[in-house]
């Protein structure tokens, strides 16, 4: 017969099966309370989120917090900032920016806030297109950083015009950009030769956004940057990287220089030729002044602080690496600017020492620059940043380096 274990007196398992209910019910309320502070952490942060969204800075707040983060601000749009201390409250020139301040009636600058607009944000959101906007209360989301060396706000994610739906954004097809088929851009001049084809070159470039000389600090930052830095620029005739913040009229520092010099037509710094960044690039002040307005062709004296630039009297020859790009855009220059809108009818001749004249020569040395240094990848990605961020048209010769020679045979 098989032993039996003993069984526990009844008394000492009651006191087991109460002990194993104990634990339960402790840990079942250790489980409770975890979760409870769980939905309560939840529930805090979803109010704080819902109390953030609720609460947009104001204009005044934004301008004191300039640390690159991103923040929804509140303001009314006051005008367009076209420096660091101007800002046009009509005669609006351009989509690229607006001024917000906590009141509709603010007019000094110190107390606005510069919004940069990107392209997707200009058709809706410029003044120069929706001068109606002037006084309007908006919602604008991005990082809270300088723009124009003024307290601003830059690349936005999200312009709202107070109490409507959030604006994202915008998903529809881009500015065109050159792909193999920039024939979409030219569809007017294809198959055209000679003077036909200049005159079709002429009407598409002609449609473009007219910067103002300041604007033009800002575009030559982005045109010229430096492929391998991003915080310089690369001068033209010198080739030298230089900060892009060391701009200026200061020995050593580059500024504004016009490849088809702007006392050729006598346009100075006017809107137009005076300011279309297809011709402007940085350039060493030394350097800029050393070719003032010489007409360009061979041969000559080294240039100080450029070594591979030669001048004389009556002539500048730039370094052979932007030779070609100095021939196209003087070619631009040419076929854009042909006299109406009360601006200069610019041609190319066989001189130099053109003056005052609207001419600048030679035109057979810069027909052979262009084929001998053909459009480079810095060139295109000029071109192509002009045409989509800036002035909205294309140098042609740098997409099509053939024509030269059907306009110019």
């Amino acid at each position: 017969m098989l032993a039996t274990a003993p069984r526990p007196p009844l008394r000492q398992a009651r006191h087991v099966r109460h002990v194993r209910h104990v634990r339960h019910v402790r840990v079942s309320a250790v489980v409770v309370v975890l979760l409870a502070l769980v939905a309560a952490v939840a529930l805090s942060a979803a109010t704080a989120l819902r109390a953030t969204a609720a609460t947009p800075l104001t204009v005044s707040q934004a301008i004191a917090t300039q640390s690159g983060s991103s923040q929804t601000v509140r303001g009314y749009v006051v005008g367009e900032p076209v420096a660091t201390s101007t800002v046009n409250r009509s005669g609006f020139t351009g989509d690229y920016a607006i001024a917000l301040a906590d009141s509709a009636s603010q007019t000094d600058t110190s107390k606005m806030l510069y919004v940069q607009l990107t392209t997707q944000w200009r058709s809706a959101w410029g003044l120069k297109t929706n001068p109606g906007l002037m006084g309007k209360q908006i919602d604008v989301t991005g990082p809270l950083s300088a723009y124009f060396s003024h307290a601003g706000l830059k690349s936005p994610t999200a312009i709202t015009a107070v109490g409507s739906t959030p604006t994202p954004t915008p998903t529809a097809t881009p500015t065109p950009t050159p792909t193999s088929s920039t024939d979409t851009y030219y569809a007017a001049a294809i198959g055209k030769s000679g003077t036909a084809l200049r005159s079709a070159l002429h009407g598409i470039i002609r449609q473009q956004t007219v910067l103002t000389y300041d604007q033009v600090w800002e575009a030559l930052k982005d045109t010229d940057q430096d492929p391998n830095n991003s915080s310089n620029v690369i001068e033209i005739y010198s080739g030298r990287s230089i900060a892009k913040s060391n701009n200026g009229g200061g020995v050593d520092q580059w500024n504004r220089e016009h490849v088809w010099a702007k006392s050729h037509g006598d346009f100075g710094t006017a809107n137009g030729p005076g300011t279309d960044v297809h011709h402007l690039r940085p350039e060493d002040v030394t350097v800029n002044s050393d070719r003032g307005n010489l007409d360009f062709d061979n041969g000559g004296s080294a240039v100080n602080q450029c070594s591979d630039c030669w001048r004389d009297a009556d002539s500048f020859e730039p370094r052979d690496a932007v030779k070609g790009d100095v021939a196209r855009m003087i070619l631009y220059m040419a076929v854009r600017y042909e006299g109406g809108d009360g601006w200069p009818n610019l041609e190319p001749n066989e001189s130099v020492g053109n003056g005052t004249a609207p001419y600048i020569g030679r035109l057979s040395v810069l027909k052979a620059w262009s084929a001998g240094d053909p459009p480079d990848t810095f060139e295109k990605r000029r071109n192509d940043r002009i045409h989509v961020q800036w002035q909205g048209n294309r140098n042609p010769f740098i997409d099509h380096p053939e024509w030269v020679g059907s306009i110019w045979p």
